[in-house]
């Protein structure tokens, strides 16, 4: 089947333009690009218009450990959620972290490109916390930098840098890895290490003693500045703005409207991507566009099928090379398996 649609001849050269090939489109947009609907601006209004249509849907869980076990998922609701990411934006904007809105980026010429924005801030969680402390930027109309936890030290204290990031959200079993560059941080910018719940109480107290309107959002500010791995330098950061984001969003809707079915609160999502791939966060975007759940793996890949068995999601997103580890792992089980098995098994899938 071909997945691609001619939608311009090509143009020969003429009155000093250059020749054109060609331009096709995927077949699912032959006729011509989705626009964002009036009234959408920020991806913020995702998680407050479910949160008022499925308050009690459960939102984000992950699985209870302890020493010994191993418990079943542990879910936190689209209103808990929603109140979280209010207290925490609040305490954000307690540091002197401002709107996006207010500020102006800046760039120089040298080959060391700059970022001059006192409204960044830098996340590193896979955990329930992440998307939490993602949607209180959101909130705020304030911009958020995901990072990958095998970038480095070297690479993080680049970004921290490029970015001008005035907050960091680390997760605590990565302190020690990245250490060097956090100290620096630290000692550049004057910052104290405080914890979740000290910022949650510090949001609190924020609201109570402050007017808690969130300020305007629009489409065309900078939702979010996702940093490539560096394998031809250092990390080169590309800007995407609210209306990109929900764009995307907006894609995967009708995508699953033309080939499967759209997802519903019914529907639950397995968070097996890192959170700072752009791919894991347009599809949890989704989900809570839609209100469904988001349930996160243990981030071990030895217990990965048995948190898919505990969760049993309903959508399941990796890349090529995870569908070509788990077909490479079927055909060699079913292959040693003998004759028979591999008969019975082919029949089965047939």
């Amino acid at each position: 089947m071909d997945f691609i649609v001619k939608v311009e001849e090509p143009r020969p050269a003429a009155n000093g333009r250059p020749s054109a090939g060609p331009a096709y489109r995927s077949i699912y947009a032959k006729d011509g690009l989705m626009e964002l609907p009036e009234g959408l601006e920020s991806p913020w209004q995702f998680l407050s218009d479910s949160a008022k249509k499925y308050p009690s849907n459960p939102m984000l869980g992950r699985r209870q450990v302890t020493d010994t076990k191993v418990g079943p998922y542990v879910w936190l609701t689209y209103q808990e959620v929603y109140d979280a990411a209010i207290r925490m934006g609040s305490a954000i904007r307690s540091r002197g972290v401002n709107p996006v809105s207010h500020m102006q980026i800046k760039y120089t010429c040298s080959s060391a490109q700059t970022l001059t924005r006192r409204s960044l801030r830098y996340i590193w969680i896979k955990l329930p916390q992440w998307l939490t402390a993602m949607e209180a930027c959101n909130s705020q109309a304030i911009t958020y930098v995901p990072l990958y936890d095998t970038l480095g030290a070297n690479a993080v204290e680049f970004i921290i840098n490029h970015a001008e990031v005035s907050i960091a959200f680390v997760q605590e079993n990565k302190l020690p890895a990245q250490l060097s560059a956090l100290q620096m941080f630290l000692a550049l910018k004057r910052r104290k290490l405080k914890d979740w719940g000290y910022l949650v109480f510090l949001g609190r107290n924020s609201l109570r003693n402050a007017d808690c309107e969130l300020p305007p959002k629009r489409r065309t500010d900078i939702c979010t500045i996702m940093y490539t791995s560096g394998t031809t330098g250092e990390p080169k950061g590309v800007r995407i703005s609210n209306g990109a984001i929900m764009s995307e969003v907006l894609s995967v809707e009708q995508l699953l409207f033309l080939t499967d079915r759209v997802c519903t609160e019914e529907d639950s999502y397995f968070s097996f991507l890192p959170l700072a791939h752009i791919y894991d966060q347009i599809m949890e975007s989704y989900c809570i566009y839609k209100g469904s759940s988001v349930g996160f793996w243990r981030g071990d890949v030895r217990f990965l099928l048995e948190d898919l068995q505990e969760l049993m999601p309903t959508m399941f997103c990796g890349v090529p090379r995870v569908y070509d580890r788990i077909y490479s792992g079927i055909v060699n089980k079913v292959s040693s398996g003998g004759v028979l098995k591999k008969t019975l098994f082919q029949y089965a899938y047939n």
